[in-house]
């Protein structure tokens, strides 16, 4: 017996871990964004908020909205029980480091036969039997299977808790996107009904034209033309903003018909998002860190596939008493025990054990793979973003050039149809132009705030890796 436990204590201190050792996959990382380049230095007000990164644009209804989805938006409760489920399979792999003990109890009796073979009288044929008993079984982890499977449980349990922050993120920034949509879409509307009090105004007067001889029919068509339409722009609005106002409902977990949202218009640019290096985007992208734990536990599996070419080593204790009568049956001389020990090799599994080696072995490549790719495409979004916000931001200064040209140059032509030198005709045409240029201005500062969010996801939200609980 004491030379079983020493040989056991010797196979647990002094056995090897079989399976590659964890590196981290390299990726290609540069030295800065190119879209960086010259990017106005952040204030410290500009910095992202860890976790609550829509901070930096100042807006309470938007600060209000996004507190309610880690309440009640669903799809976080669905990667907030996957972590759940992953954390709760680690405590399974985790079992098999220590022994499954079993403890029995019996009371039998028993009434023998007199007929029974080799009978004899001196023989008792009824008696009792009681039995106190535990058994164990325990595998020795003499190769690393259970560590590398711990290990692999581990790797996918942080890898959901990153797969959840992946969540958390994207469905923060949907409802940012949201909302700054359909605030630009108040501010569209609210240009629209103003232009419509300016073409009722227009109409008016040219009506009274007509009436005192100075305009002709057809001008005044075109005035309830061009006014009708604007109209109808305007009621066209009220579709998508409706949709929009519908998706922020169900991301907060509302019924839409319960939830509405007064009218704010856009008016304010977005802050500056400094993008940080491009270094510290592995570090603070959770879909990053996410396909990273992935690999690992690709690599543990590798070593799981290796253990099943050495022999399964299990111990079998057993303890506890045995007596006829119950009162004597917790006493030394009713004492029991036994200690054994086998292991197990298969000799033959006619190419199974290669086959799951090489799935593993495929299964790592694959992830890291996948994981230098998830890298790529996390710096492809940023310098989209960076790029989206720079040339946005020209072309909205372009854009009110324009504007500032066609309401003057609108003036003009209402100046000229009141003194009877041009046709209406040019009065709706300069209307027309500068409407579209004033729609188009107020578009472009919805998509320079929609790129803003959208480089605040890509650069993670101010997410760190750090944040990974160590399950």
């Amino acid at each position: 017996m004491l030379f079983g436990l020493s040989a056991a204590l010797v196979f647990v201190l002094f056995g090897c871990t079989v399976g590659p050792k964890y590196v981290r996959p390299t990726a290609e990382v540069p030295a800065e964004f190119k879209e960086a380049a010259g990017w106005k230095a952040a204030q410290p007000s500009d910095a992202l908020s860890k976790g609550k990164w829509w901070e930096v644009y100042q807006d309470t209804q938007l600060n209000a909205l996004e507190a309610q989805i880690n309440v009640s938006n669903q799809n976080l409760k669905i990667a907030q029980a996957q972590f759940l489920e992953a954390r709760a399979a680690l405590k399974i792999s985790r079992s098999g480091l220590f022994p499954n003990v079993t403890g029995n109890a019996s009371a039998t009796r028993y009434q023998q036969s007199h007929n029974r073979p080799l009978f004899t009288s001196a023989t008792p044929t009824t008696y009792s039997d009681y039995v106190l008993s535990a058994d164990a079984s325990y595998e020795l982890d003499v190769w690393g299977r259970v560590r590398r499977t711990v290990e692999a449980s581990r790797s996918e349990a942080q890898a959901s808790a990153a797969d959840l922050a992946t969540v958390d993120l994207s469905l923060h920034a949907e409802l940012a996107l949201d909302y700054f949509g359909l605030r630009g879409l108040d501010a569209e509307k609210a240009l629209l009904d103003s232009t419509v009090v300016s073409y009722e105004k227009a109409l008016e007067l040219t009506k009274n034209r007509y009436q005192g001889g100075l305009a002709s029919a057809v001008e005044v068509a075109q005035a309830q033309t061009i006014l009708d339409t604007t109209r109808a722009q305007a009621i066209d609005v009220e579709v998508q903003r409706a949709s929009f106002e519908h998706a922020i409902a169900v991301l907060i977990g509302k019924p839409a018909s319960t939830f509405s949202l007064a009218s704010l218009p856009l008016s304010t640019p977005p802050p500056p998002i400094p993008p940080g290096l491009p270094s510290d985007l592995l570090e603070r992208r959770p879909d990053i860190a996410a396909a990273e734990r992935r690999v690992q536990e690709a690599n543990a599996q590798i070593g799981v596939a290796k253990a099943a070419y050495f022999p399964l080593i299990t111990l079998s204790p057993t303890g506890g008493f045995e007596s006829g009568v119950i009162t004597t049956l917790i006493q030394g001389p009713s004492g029991l025990w036994s200690f054994g020990g086998a292991a197990a090799e298969t000799l033959f599994d006619a190419g199974r054990r290669r086959g799951v080696s090489d799935q593993a072995i495929a299964s790592h490549e694959q992830f890291v793979a996948s994981y230098r790719e998830t890298v790529l495409t996390a710096f492809q979004e940023v310098e989209d973003n960076l790029a989206a916000l720079r040339i946005l931001e020209d072309e909205a200064k372009t854009e009110d050039a324009a504007v500032a040209a066609a309401e003057h140059s609108l003036a003009l032509s209402i100046n000229r149809y009141k003194g009877g030198v041009t046709s209406y005709l040019e009065v709706t045409t300069a209307q027309s132009a500068a409407l579209a240029d004033e729609v188009t201005a107020v578009n472009l500062l919805t998509r320079r705030m929609t790129a803003s969010v959208l480089l605040i996801k890509a650069i993670g939200g101010g997410w760190n890796v750090s944040q990974i609980p160590h399950v």
